[in-house]
Order: structure tokens, then C-alpha cells, then sequence
């Protein structure tokens, strides 16, 4: 009696924090130069105009000059000015932004890394920051900056990119904006000089801004946004029929580039589905702290940080069987589906332990949890 007290406690003081948090809307775009930073200023604007206390927090207009253009008459928060390796930087002023406390405030470039010695190592971390203390943020991101496609990116473009936001802080946004071009207006910008300087726009021709890369890159953010709105709708809108809960969990071994892309698969998938997820590490005797590298050991832990700053819970067994470890965890979790990586077996490996995964297969199956194989 006492317990679910207790929980109700919580549940009306998580209401009044969601209520006090402040509200969320970011742009999203396929590319640099579809207008996201643009179409911030216009609101900017806008909003300026009907009396809102808004101002910029930071912006780049990257010297492109329709964009430079509407900086002027909008309020700036000055920056924060940084001496780092002997260069003078400059970088959002969040306490200053935290002090003036704005209704609303711009803050461009969501994957930013901050410069070393900052409070937050990631600019995402400085927004979460100024929602939880109740300031509306307007905000940008380009779509291979999602942490969970970036390798599907990598794949089109050949670029690995390095700053990338976890899908979680889409999550966290109460309105998600596609700004969308065909690839051929995309192209003519480029050419007419409104994204890059002249020196730069034959090699971004060549290399980025092809048409097929373009297109398959206008797909991901189109998907992005769709998959964020039947979030949003299957949350909020009242009597909406609702299928299963979807509670996924992966799991991972010690190996390091198999864990990252099992780890993104399952995070786009808990996405879809708005699905809380799990991420499941079994420690086996021959992965035991004594056994394995340090580089081994500092591959797990930071799969573990990126597994939880997309959004999952991680889940460490201690255990020799595999197969009774998975199952024990998926029925503690009440899990509805199982992901895990395609095995890479020998002959001989795949005979002697062909009993196991059966076993797996069976007690899965009566547990009524669906088993996804990520290759």
C-alpha cells in the first residue's frame, strides 16, 4: 500500500516537472545550406514581432549573406570568448543564457562539441540544460548527425561524421520541422554560391552534393520525421487504439564494432516503435575483467555511455550460460523482442552449439518474444 503511494507521489511530481520543462522544436534537414538556420531567423522574427521575449543564444550563418542578413534587429546573448591552443574561440554563453532566462531562445548547431574546459561537453547537453530550467529552445540538426544513422550515412556519403546527437534528444522535442529540397535546388544553391565560397563548390560537387547521395540522404530525414510524428501521435493523441507495448532489448559481447552497430540498429528500431529498450551485456568467464585488454574493456564502457545516451537502460549479467542469461534477463525485463547480431560461426562451432540456440529458440517462443537477427 505504502509502495503504491509512493508511486503516485512520483507520477504527479514528474507531471509538474514536464509541465515546468520548457518546450522543444528543432529543425531537421537532409544537408548544410537547405535553410534550417534561415528559417530559425524568420521565427526569430516573427515571434519578436508578437511580443515574445526571444533571443540568440548562437547562431551560424556560416557568412552566407541571406542568412547574415537576419541576424539584424534580433537580440544576442554575446558569446562566451575562450583562449584554447593559443587561439581565441568563441562559444555559446549558457550561464548568461541561464541568467537572462529568455521565453524563448535560438540555439543553432545541436551536434557541437564544445570547446574542452566548457561545463557540457556537447551542445545538446547545454539545451537539456536551459529546457529543465523551464527556457523554450529552438534549435537545428542535419540528419547524419543522428547518432543511431550513422552508419547508413557513412554508407552513402563515405564520410564517418563525428559529432552526432543522440536519438534521445529527438526524442525529447515536442515539434520536429523537415526543411526538404529536391536535390536539383539543393544543387543550384550550391552553384549560385549560397552555401559554400566559390573555392569549395567544385569538390562538394564531386564529392557530398551528388544527386543519388542527396536523394538517399532527403529519404532518411523525410523517414525521420514521419517515424517522430507517429511518436508524438501515439503518445498524446486520447483513445488512439494501441498495439503491444514494445519493450526491446539487444544484446552485445565485448566485441567493439559488432556492439556499435547492434546498439543503432536496436535504438532505431525502439524509435519506430517508441519502445522503451534495453541494452543486454552477458560477462562470461572468458570475458572476465582479468581476461580481456583494456582497450577491450574501454570499447565496452563507452558502448555502454552511447547505449544510454540513446536512451537505453544497460543490463550486465555475470553468467557461463549465454542462452540462460538472455532468458533470464528477457523475462526480468518483461521483453518483447530480442535483437542480436549474426553470428559468425564455424562449421563445427555451429554443430556443438546448435542445441543451445534451439533451446534459445523454444524458450523464446513460449515466452511470446520475437527474436530479430541484425546483420
Amino acid at each position: 500500500m505504502e509502495n503504491n503511494q509512493d508511486n503516485n507521489v512520483q507520477h504527479f511530481l514528474d507531471l509538474i516537472q514536464r509541465s515546468r520543462r520548457g518546450k522543444f522544436k528543432i529543425y531537421i534537414g537532409m544537408s548544410a545550406g537547405v535553410g534550417k538556420t534561415f528559417r530559425m531567423l524568420q521565427e526569430a522574427h516573427a515571434l519578436l514581432r508578437s511580443g515574445i521575449d526571444i533571443k540568440i543564444g548562437y547562431i551560424e550563418t556560416h557568412n552566407r549573406k541571406e542568412t547574415h542578413d537576419l541576424i539584424t534587429g534580433l537580440p544576442l546573448v554575446p558569446r562566451r570568448q575562450v583562449f584554447y591552443r593559443g587561439k581565441q574561440l568563441e562559444e555559446m554563453d549558457l550561464q548568461a543564457v541561464l541568467t537572462l532566462r529568455p521565453e524563448i531562445v535560438i540555439v543553432d548547431e545541436l551536434a557541437h562539441t564544445n570547446i574542452e574546459g566548457s561545463k557540457n561537453e556537447k551542445r545538446w547537453q547545454d539545451v537539456v540544460e536551459l529546457l529543465d530550467a523551464g527556457i523554450n529552445v529552438i534549435s537545428a540538426v542535419n540528419i547524419q548527425h543522428i547518432e543511431s544513422l550513422n552508419q547508413e550515412v557513412k554508407e552513402i556519403t563515405g564520410i564517418e561524421v563525428a559529432e552526432r546527437i543522440p536519438d534521445s534528444i529527438l526524442g525529447q522535442a515536442d515539434e520536429v520541422v523537415n526543411i526538404d529540397l529536391t536535390s536539383d535546388e539543393l544543387i543550384a544553391r550550391l552553384k549560385e554560391g549560397k552555401i559554400y565560397t566559390s573555392d569549395k563548390i567544385t569538390y562538394a560537387l564531386q564529392n557530398f552534393f551528388q544527386g543519388e547521395k542527396i536523394l538517399q540522404l532527403r529519404e532518411l530525414a523525410l523517414k525521420e520525421v514521419a517515424t517522430q510524428v507517429e511518436r508524438k501521435i501515439q503518445s498524446e493523441v486520447p483513445g488512439l487504439m494501441q498495439a503491444r507495448r514494445e519493450r526491446l532489448m539487444c544484446c552485445i559481447s565485448a566485441n567493439n564494432e559488432t556492439a556499435k552497430l547492434i546498439i543503432r540498429k536496436t535504438a532505431r528500431l525502439a524509435t519506430y516503435y517508441n519502445a522503451k529498450w534495453f541494452v543486454l551485456y552477458i560477462q562470461t568467464p572468458k570475458e572476465a575483467a582479468d581476461r580481456i585488454g583494456l582497450a577491450d574493456q574501454r570499447h565496452l564502457i563507452n558502448n555502454f555511455k552511447l547505449a544510454t545516451q540513446m536512451g537505453a537502460e544497460v543490463v550486465r549479467v555475470t553468467s557461463k550460460a549465454v542462452a540462460g542469461g538472455i532468458i533470464k534477463a528477457a523475462a526480468d525485463k518483461q521483453i518483447t523482442t530480442l535483437c542480436m547480431g549474426k553470428p559468425h560461426l564455424s562449421l563445427l562451432s555451429i554443430i556443438l552449439k546448435t542445441a543451445t540456440f534451439n533451446q534459445l529458440l523454444i524458450t523464446l517462443g513460449k515466452m511470446d518474444v520475437d527474436l530479430v537477427i541484425l546483420s
